[in-house]
């Protein structure tokens, strides 16, 4: 069964290329780190902070191409962590039919919070599991 998680912190860093957001479980005491890329993260913290580009920017795109063919963007999944790498669905409403779309969980994310309102981001309970054991050292 899929939990449901918050973005909970951003940290960017201008001196280093890996940025950091952290996932906390909605009613529950788990968090854990994703580390993303500065394009990512940028376009996350801006929509967290309500900023309003003159232009759509990558993720609004994505977000209009999305809803104007059609599509209801439904939520965010983090399915699998293989090799230190999380892998996530971007899940997509169209016609009745739940399509799939695979996606970096940083995009998935960002196109997350760029909706109106929110998507809900879910993480795998087997996902979750792993991470926590790799928090307590193995």
């Amino acid at each position: 069964m899929p939990v449901a998680m918050q973005l909970s912190r951003i940290m960017i860093s201008e001196i280093t290329d890996q940025q950091v957001i952290f996932l906390k479980e909605v009613e529950g005491d788990r968090s854990f780190p994703i580390l993303i890329g500065i394009f990512e993260a940028t376009s996350i913290d801006r929509r967290v902070k309500h900023f309003e580009p003159q232009r759509p920017l990558t993720h609004d795109l994505l977000v209009s191409a999305i809803e104007q063919l059609g599509g209801e963007l439904q939520d965010v999944l983090i399915n699998e962590l293989r090799d230190g790498t999380y892998f996530a669905r971007l899940r997509v409403r169209h016609e009745g039919e739940l399509i799939e779309i695979d996606a970096r969980p940083s995009d998935a994310i960002a196109v997350a919070v760029t909706c109106d309102p929110q998507l809900p981001i879910f993480v795998s309970e087997d996902v979750l599991n792993d991470v926590m054991r790799e928090q307590q050292g193995g």
